[in-house]
Formats: C-alpha cells, structure tokens, sequence
C-alpha cells in the first residue's frame, strides 16, 4: 500500500493518519528515552553503586553517540532510502534496549546507551523528513504541528512513565517498553510509509567528518562532566582537544565533496537563526527534567511516580495544543511564538525555585509546570516547521539531522556542564542540601538560556515564511528582506517557485 508520489499524500487520508502514526512512534522511542532514564537515575545509582559521574554518562552516552552520528542518519536516509534507513534504526534501537535492560553494571549499561544512541541516529532525522517528503505542501505544516505535539507529548510523559516502572517492576522495564514499540513501528510502516530519497544524491559519504563530530562532542562532553570533580590536567587537554577537533570538522566539511553537513545550509540567516534559539531552549529543557526529578525526590521527598506526574500538565498541553500551535505559526508567522514561548517558559523555570524542602505539589510545581507547558506548546512546532520551511525539501533530512544534532547536542552539553556549574559532583547528588543549592542555581542559569533564545528568535526571524506564496518573486539577493533561502549549491538558481516556505515543490494551491 506503501505507493502514494512523494509530495501528494494528504492528511486526511487513510494512509496518511498511518504514516504520521508510525513516525511519531518510531520518534517517540528516541525521545521517551531522552527523559524516561532521567527519574530512574536514583534508583540506578543506588542498585548499581554509580556515582554522578556515571549517571551523567547513562544519559551522555546515549545523547552523544545520537548527536554525533544523527547528521549522517539523514544522509544515509536521503541517499538510500528515508523509509528504509528508518526501519533500521528502529530495529537497532530495539537490540539496544534489550541490552540495557539486561545489563549487570553501570559501565555496561553505558556501554549498551551508546549503542542505542546509533539506533536513535538513523531513526530521529528520518522520521521528520519522511513528513516533509510525503505529504502535500498544504498538509505539510500540520503533519510536522502533529509530529512535534505528539513527540513533545513522549518527551513530557517520560518522567511521569519511568516513575510508574521504577515504583512498580523495576528501572530495566524503562527499557524493555521499547520492544513492543518497535514492533508496531515496524508493522505500521513496512505497509504505509512511502519510499522516498533525493535522486540527486551520489558520491561517497563523508565517514571522516562524522567521526571528527562524534570526537569533538565526546571531547568536550568527557571535560565539563570531569570538571565537576576539579580542573585537572585531563580536563584542560581534552577541552583543548575538543576544540581542535571541533575546528578540523569545519575544515573537513569546507573541503569535503559530499559534506555530512554543507555549511550552505547556514548561509540562510533564518536556518542559523532557528538553530541558535534550539540550542539554547533544548539545553535549558534537558537541563530542567534532568534535575527536577532529582530535587523533586530527594529535597521534597516526592516518589518517583509523583516525581514523574508532577510533569503531567505539559503533556497534557502539549497533546491538546500543539497542532494548533503549528497553524498558529503558519498563519501569523514563526516570529511571535519563537519569542513569547521560550519567555514563558523562562517563566516556568522560575517559579520552580520555589519548590525545597516540604514543598506542595499543588501551590509550587504544578504552577511552575503548567507555565513551562504553555511555552513549550506555543514554541516547538513552530520551531520544527521553520527549520524544515529554510530550506528545500530534498535537502529535508539533512535539514532535519542538523536540528536534531543541534537538539541533543545542547541536551549532552547541558547534562555535562550543569551540575559541575551548581556545585554538584560524587555523591553528592544524594545529599538534600546541596540538591537544593544547585538546583536553585541550575534554574536560574536555565531561566537565562530560554530568554536567551526568545531574544535571538525576536531579533532575527523575519516575515511569515511558514505561509504559502503563489507568486514569484524577484531575484536573486532576496533572503534578507523576505525570509526565503538562497541556493545551497553555486550553481542553482533560486526562482521561487516554490512555497516561501523554502519546500521548492512547486506553486502551493489553496486547499
């Protein structure tokens, strides 16, 4: 059944409600697993005798194998294959958490968190451009508003479900709830989801710029998260190294022929833009649920399944409100919700400096929360539909994989870099006071990126690039006044006949 022309599946079908299904369950999986851990890590820390620096590497792991290698997850989808690569990824990711759920110690459990972190590389980019791939330009929008609710929505009930397994059978089940999953992903998907690649596409993969990113983020991951135990020699190599790194990668990526990321992409000011508000929101999120769940349980005494329910009002929003977020974004523009969300967020974060000792769940989390929600329901849709709107649909999995690795790169950086920030290390993180010290400090410093972000979306998201445009309009230096991408290649010609949206599929009609 799998049969419908890249570009014409509509929403309202059949098929189409099933492709959207079995995207945002494969999605899902990477992103229950980038919060489910996160309220079980007390527990783990106390069955398998880690420290805080091992129980920031059961998160790091998975998130810097996913953000190293997720750039060339949409190459590998863009060139053979986005359906196919996706499947892959799924039934990768499932291996790994059988293997997580099965591990002895702390070292292997990290061990297996890295491998599942690859599954999550060739899975994630691919679930987002199989949307921007399929589906008409018209339904387009709100199939990535439904993408990015329903997977906010898996994020947000992370905590809520780890809590429940980690009171009930146990923190391995955390794990084991991907096998059924992946199941139906791979059902749903082998008969509905169309195929769909960049024709365009040849030449070999860029396999020494994918390690120098996957080095350069273990680098600097390795320095900040050591560097909460002191500023050791170690940590000055290898933050010294991480940057070397860092500027080879520029290098290889300038020189390469087939690039895993063509710096092009950033020649448009709005797809730098949009990725810089990204690395300041998500880093500010991970940075939240990683050390809410902790306060929550050992300052305030919460269990980890209240922990985990404390997080139930941004679910619920998120479910509720985020489709219409995403044609809140169409319709007036990107610029308002990139703005006003992360402030209202930065809101939310706030408030939770007030929860300590004794703190009541009804008078100092659920406002905090419920706040919090509301700004990332007005925020991530809009955010993903804009990065894809920067540039052309065949560039849509690498588009994609560059949002992402900006994603779970800020997530890697912030779970590294906080608590070393706070003042926590060792065993420290089992101690209540200085839980609460750091929190306290981590939340502000938290509160700063989200503002940070809103304030960059404000002075650098222009015009309303997510509306349809039937008109052509003039060339060629046109980015910096109507919000529309310059040519990624020297040699293309931009002629606008695409949507502004910057989807090059040809003229928009009104639905």
């Amino acid at each position: 059944m799998a049969t419908s022309a890249a570009g014409t599946l509509r929403l309202g079908t059949a098929q189409g409600r099933w492709v959207l299904l079995a995207t945002v369950l494969g999605s899902s999986m990477a992103m229950l697993d980038s919060t489910v851990v996160n309220v079980a890590l007390p527990r783990i820390g106390e069955d398998l005798g880690a420290s805080l620096a091992s129980l920031q590497w059961t998160l790091n792991a998975y998130l810097l194998t996913l953000a190293g290698l997720i750039l060339l997850g949409g190459a590998l989808g863009d060139r053979y294959g986005r359906r196919r690569i996706f499947l892959i990824g799924v039934v990768w990711f499932a291996i790994a958490s059988a293997a997580c759920a099965a591990a002895p110690t702390i070292h292997v459990l990290v061990a297996a968190r890295a491998v599942q972190g690859i599954g999550g590389a060739l899975l994630t980019p691919g679930s987002l451009a199989i949307l921007q791939a399929v589906f008409h330009p018209d339904d387009r929008s709100a199939a990535v508003g439904l993408w990015s609710g329903l997977g906010g929505v898996s994020t947000a009930i992370g905590p809520f479900l780890g809590g429940w397994l980690v009171d009930g059978p146990g923190w391995r089940w955390i794990f084991l709830l991907n096998l059924p999953l992946a199941a139906a992903v791979i059902a749903v998907a082998s008969r509905f989801v169309p195929e769909s690649r960049d024709e365009s596409a040849s030449g070999r993969f860029d396999v020494p710029g994918a390690l120098l990113a996957a080095l350069a983020l273990g680098t600097i991951t390795y320095a900040l998260t050591a560097a909460g135990e002191g500023l050791s020699p170690a940590v000055w190599v290898t933050g010294v190294l991480s940057l070397v790194l860092g500027a080879a990668f520029v290098a290889v990526e300038r020189r390469a022929p087939e690039p895993m990321l063509p710096l092009g992409l950033f020649s448009s000011r709005l797809f730098s833009a949009v990725n810089a508000v990204t690395l300041c929101v998500y880093a500010a999120f991970s940075g939240v649920f990683f050390l809410l769940v902790v306060q929550l349980q050992i300052v305030s005494g919460f269990s980890p399944l209240v922990s985990g329910l404390a997080l139930v009002p941004i679910t619920v929003l998120m479910l509720a409100l985020s489709a219409r977020a995403g044609r809140l974004g169409k319709r007036i523009g990107p610029r308002i919700p990139l703005t006003v969300g992360p402030m209202l967020c930065a809101v939310g974060v706030l408030l939770l400096l007030r929860t300590g000792p004794g703190s009541s769940y009804w008078m100092d989390v659920l406002p905090a929360v419920t706040v919090m929600g509301c700004g990332m329901t007005l925020l991530v849709a809009p955010l993903t539909a804009t990065v894809l709107a920067a540039v052309e649909v065949r560039h849509a999995g690498i588009a994609s994989g560059v949002n992402n690795a900006a994603a779970r790169a800020a997530s890697l950086l912030a779970v590294a870099a906080l608590p070393a920030l706070a003042g926590l290390s060792g065993d420290a993180y089992r101690v209540p006071s200085a839980v609460d010290s750091a929190f306290h400090t981590a939340m502000l410093i938290c509160a700063g990126l989200l503002v940070a972000g809103g304030l960059v979306a404000f002075a650098t998201v222009r015009g309303n690039v997510l509306a349809p445009d039937d008109h052509p309009v003039a060339e060629p230096d046109c980015e910096w006044s109507c919000g529309t991408t310059p040519p990624l290649d020297p040699g293309h010609v931009h002629t606008h006949e695409g949507p502004a949206t910057g989807t090059a599929a040809g003229p928009s009609p009104k639905s």
